[in-house]
């Protein structure tokens, strides 16, 4: 169990190192100039810084490389018909270099500061890890949506119950209807009944006085 526990940060370590130098290596380039017709071909190359460059001699007779101007000082073995010798760039500038042996075989190499493909991944992984945090709260926000939409089902329940509070207040009013109908009816015949009692009380008085005029004329006989 210990061994394990000592392992795995190594094993950690590892798997970082890994990624960081991958972006390196992969960016790196290998570039290859030929020795032969007592010349260098090509007599011009462009490269990048971690970039690497193989010379190869097809002449009988040996070659070598040696700069005449950079920012470093570059000599390399003397190389026979079928070597080869690589060197790879670490400061970028313009190396100017030629073969001892020949000095009529010049060339030129740019070496071009290497490109940062390493921050790349960086900013893509955090905007991922935003992302994905942006889209958490997605769900909490429509969760207030369902409350809502949950809230406002009971109004459909509330609504019908108006229609049948609306029919029974009616039958009231329509049984009130017919109860003043009568007193409405009633109240003209009141003037009517006195009308006929005060015609009736008149007509008895005449005919009291009638007949007590015809009393009396005939007492007179």
């Amino acid at each position: 169990m210990r061994a394990a526990r000592r392992a795995a940060p190594g094993a950690v370590l590892a798997l970082l190192a890994l990624t960081f130098l991958a972006p390196g290596q992969a960016s790196a380039a290998s570039y290859r100039v030929a020795m032969q017709g007592y010349a260098f071909a090509p007599a011009s190359l462009t490269v990048h810084v971690g970039d690497s460059v193989t010379w190869t001699n097809g002449d009988t007779a040996p070659h070598d490389v040696k700069t005449t101007s950079g920012p470093v000082a570059i000599h390399s073995p003397m190389l026979d018909k079928g070597q080869s010798w690589t060197y790879t760039f670490t400061a970028a500038g313009a190396y100017g270099y030629y073969c001892t042996v020949h000095p009529d075989m010049t060339a030129r190499i740019t070496v071009l500061a290497a490109p940062k493909p390493t921050p790349k991944p960086t900013p893509t992984h955090h905007h991922e890890t935003g992302t994905s945090h942006e889209a958490m709260p997605m769900p909490t926000r429509t969760a207030p949506t369902t409350h809502r939409a949950a809230a406002t089902s009971p109004k459909p329940s509330s609504a019908p119950a108006s229609p049948s509070e609306s029919p029974s207040t009616p039958p009231p009013v329509a049984a009130a209807a017919p109860q003043t109908e009568p007193v409405a009816a009633a109240r003209p015949l009141q003037p009517l009944l006195l009308l006929t009692g005060l015609i009736a009380g008149v007509a008895v008085l005449c005919l009291l006085l009638v007949g007590s005029r015809a009393a009396a004329s005939r007492g007179e006989d």
